[in-house]
């Protein structure tokens, strides 16, 4: 879920709300009460919460050697993308 910052335009009361994408914006301002409180434009923020890549790989010192630059290209791709410049 994206972690949103609001500020309040009459108090300046500022705070950041983990809230759905679907969910409406929030307006009113849980510290005065008015209906100024907006959301900011800020840096994407998100909440990583289960078990899944964050939080079982890359854990340990033991890691994959990185592929080396002689590689075949990917399967998918073919070569002929923006990742194998030619």
């Amino acid at each position: 879920m994206p972690i949103y910052e609001y500020r309040c335009e009459s108090c300046g009361f500022q705070k950041e709300h983990l809230q759905k994408m679907s969910d409406a914006p929030l307006a009113t301002c849980p510290s005065c009460g008015k209906e100024s409180y907006t959301k900011l434009l800020s840096a994407a923020g998100f909440q990583l919460k289960g078990s899944g890549w964050y939080a079982t790989d890359f854990k340990g010192g033991s890691s994959k050697p990185a592929a080396s630059s002689d590689s075949a290209p990917a399967a998918g791709c073919g070569g002929s993308c923006a990742c194998h410049p030619s």
